[in-house]
């Protein structure tokens, strides 16, 4: 929670260890057949922007162009005093360097969590080290949007615009639950800019749709490519 995070030194001490252990993982994830599918609707003249939720930046190490991260970006920091913008690699190296006891632990590959993070259990806390900006000391956060915070408004406005001028909304592979991305569904309904959805299970927006292809995100973008004119 965001604000779990700036009140609290237990609660940024347990995001650092979860971090520290986690991010190597999540950090050499490779793009999948989604990712790469995307990135030929893009270079067809069919997706003219996307919006992730997603923080890993898959879509952008598949070659996709126009791509806003709606919850921001995992490989940065910010600094919540100053404002720097620091790499995460940067600050991995830093946090290898002040608690070598926590980089030779090994991790479970079921521990690992897609969003960077590791379920190592607490009892390590009391002993890591946090790092601090190296401009200013001030307090460095992950680059994206935690539970309890907010996107920011100029984004928001910006993606509304754009979905303004689409002639359609393409949703795949999720759920909606989140009122930040639900929000340009209900957007698109208000101004009557047909939606159509790829998911397995039922989403937030299911009633919304003009059409549902329920299925394996991979194998359905895959098959759709291979129904479009060369």
């Amino acid at each position: 929670q965001y604000q779990d995070f700036l009140r609290s030194e237990n609660a940024r001490k347990r995001y650092w260890l979860r971090s520290q252990l986690g991010y190597p993982s999540f950090r050499d994830a490779s793009p999948n057949k989604a990712h790469q599918s995307l990135v030929q609707l893009e270079s067809f003249g069919i997706v003219h922007r996307l919006i992730t939720q997603n923080v890993d930046r898959l879509h952008q190490k598949a070659g996709h162009k126009k791509v806003t991260d709606l919850h921001g970006r995992l490989d940065q920091v910010v600094c919540m005093d100053c404002g720097s913008i620091i790499s995460r690699d940067q600050i991995q190296s830093w946090l290898r360097d002040h608690n070598p006891h926590i980089s030779g632990i090994e991790v479970e590959k079921s521990a690992l969590r897609p969003d960077g993070d590791a379920d190592v259990g607490d009892k390590l806390i009391h002993e890591i080290e946090v790092p601090q900006c190296p401009s200013c000391s001030g307090l460095l956060k992950p680059n994206v949007v935690f539970y309890g915070s907010t996107v920011n408004k100029e984004v928001v406005n910006y993606l509304l615009d754009r979905l303004r001028k689409a002639k359609a909304l393409l949703v795949i592979g999720t759920s909606l639950m989140v009122y930040s991305s639900f929000r340009f569904c209900k957007y698109a309904n208000e101004n009557q800019i047909p939606m159509a959805c790829v998911n397995q299970g039922l989403t937030r927006g299911d009633s919304l749709f003009s059409l549902k292809v329920g299925g394996d995100c991979s194998e359905v973008l895959n098959q759709l490519i291979g129904y479009l004119p060369e």
